[in-house]
């Protein structure tokens, strides 16, 4: 094994699995996989020695193939585990599927930094100060567990500290999630949480650990049981945890490898000298469609990605951010025609059940990085950005509902928001008081802009018929 991942879901096996599968036929890139929140898919992984099914679902067919790329799968809150491999010389990289809430950042003055405010954060690093025994730190009974520190880059730090002890020298950390610049959030969350602790390790992680940007792409809904039943009728084999995507994929990357990596490009990985770009071209018109229809869709009785597209509402709607995010992705390179067109086709499939609700949920954080983006760029250029900021209101207006019928919120920022729909409990005079708290949980700084929340409460109650 040389790949220890972090955040062992669906998407990974679909995704960073898949490629280093094929990638490395001869099997000399193994994975040790740990869970993000539960043990459930390390359990099942266990039981198959690691062995999955990855059906391929066309609009025409299933294709159902075996991954062999995940040799180990462990329970995220195994650190003492996940400490072990990390500080194998032979352990070349770590891999992040934690989702834009697992890094616990907020905004700073040089970009995103570590949010010492949060509550995990503040515990994890109350736990590392108290368990650290010179440069490492103890693990077990009496030192860290699992339920000790709980965040990636806790649990990272503490990995990175006995690689250090045991001078096996420098590796890579690759981020896999929808995050732009996902690479310096890496660093910025695993870094910041160093140097609360040991500036000394700080140091030496900044010298030797690379943090690598990647742009990643491929649907993956959520395994469903008559997955499982079809898996069973089509191979004859029974699959616990099998795992369902979409034919399309794309993975493109930036950054230093200091101790080897798998030839991904042999999979169809792509390498350049700048991520962002591309990344730019995924966040804005992939996932802000996705977070446009997620909304919208839903407040219109729609519950799958194909569904919402074939209201013709939403699919105005969603031509209509095409239309606003293209015009600021002019480099031929993205090829954003094409890619356009591609982007149809894959939601338009309808034997792909991408569920609505799981594409909503932790909006707060996703439309700060898929709408927010894309209506400043088109405010650059004297446009009002209405396309964005309908994805926006969609947004509050099913928050809104989704609190009035008394439906769980599935956002990091839950408590807030509660409180904010809760505050604004009659007339239409706290509308754009409600409206402009709202926003501040996206963008404290477009909440005080009169134009901006005035625009987003128009487009407010506009979504049915």
């Amino acid at each position: 094994m040389r790949i220890v991942h972090i955040g062992l879901g669906a998407f990974h096996r679909a995704h960073q699995a898949w490629y280093t599968a094929l990638a490395d036929p001869r099997g000399e890139w193994g994975i040790a996989a740990f869970t993000g929140r539960t043990r459930t898919a390390a359990d099942h992984l266990t039981a198959q020695d690691g062995l999955y099914t990855l059906v391929t679902r066309g609009p025409l067919g299933d294709e159902f193939d075996v991954v062999t790329s995940i040799a180990e799968a462990h329970d995220g809150a195994d650190v003492e585990a996940l400490s072990g491999l990390i500080s194998r010389a032979e352990t070349a990289l770590i891999t992040l599927t934690i989702t834009e809430a697992g890094y616990h950042l907020t905004p700073g003055p040089e970009g995103l930094q570590l949010d010492t405010a949060d509550e995990v954060v503040a515990a994890d690093v109350a736990a590392l100060r108290t368990h650290r025994t010179g440069g490492a730190f103890t693990l077990g009974d009496a030192g860290l567990t699992g339920d000790g520190v709980r965040s990636a880059a806790a649990r990272m730090v503490v990995g990175l500290a006995a690689r250090r002890a045991a001078g096996s020298g420098p590796l890579a950390v690759v981020s896999c999630d929808n995050l732009p610049g996902n690479g310096a959030a890496a660093r910025a969350a695993v870094l910041g949480t160093a140097r609360l602790v040991d500036e000394d390790l700080a140091a030496w992680i900044a010298e030797q650990i690379s943090f690598v940007d990647s742009s990643i792409d491929r649907i993956t809904p959520r395994t469903a049981e008559e997955d499982r039943a079809a898996v069973a009728a089509a191979t004859g084999r029974t699959d616990q945890t099998p795992v369902v995507t979409e034919p399309f994929t794309s993975w493109v990357l930036s950054g230093r490898f200091p101790a080897g990596r798998p030839c991904w490009e042999d999979a169809g990985a792509v390498f350049v000298e700048d991520v962002e770009p591309f990344e730019r071209r995924k966040l804005w018109m992939l996932n802000g469609a996705h977070s446009l229809m997620a909304y919208a869709g839903q407040l219109r009785g729609h519950s799958t990605v194909s569904e919402a597209l074939g209201d013709s509402a939403v699919s105005d709607w969603v031509e209509e951010l095409w239309d606003a995010a293209g015009a600021h992705l002019q480099d031929p390179a993205l090829g954003i025609p094409e890619y356009r067109a591609a982007l149809r086709a894959r939601f338009e499939n309808p034997r792909i059940a991408h569920h609505l609700a799981q594409i909503g949920a932790d909006g707060s954080l996703k439309l700060a990085a898929r709408a927010v983006p894309i209506l400043q760029a088109e405010r650059r250029a004297g446009r009002p950005g209405t396309a964005a900021l309908r994805a926006i209101a969609a947004w509050m207006d099913q928050i809104c509902a989704q609190f009035e019928t008394g439906r769980e919120l599935h956002d990091s920022a839950a408590e807030r928001l509660r409180a904010v729909i809760a505050e604004a409990d009659d007339a239409e005079a706290v509308d754009d008081a409600q409206t402009s708290a709202l926003l501040a949980v996206i963008d404290p700084v477009l909440a005080e802009e009169t134009e901006v929340v005035t625009a987003v409460q128009g487009l407010r109650g506009t979504f049915t018929d």
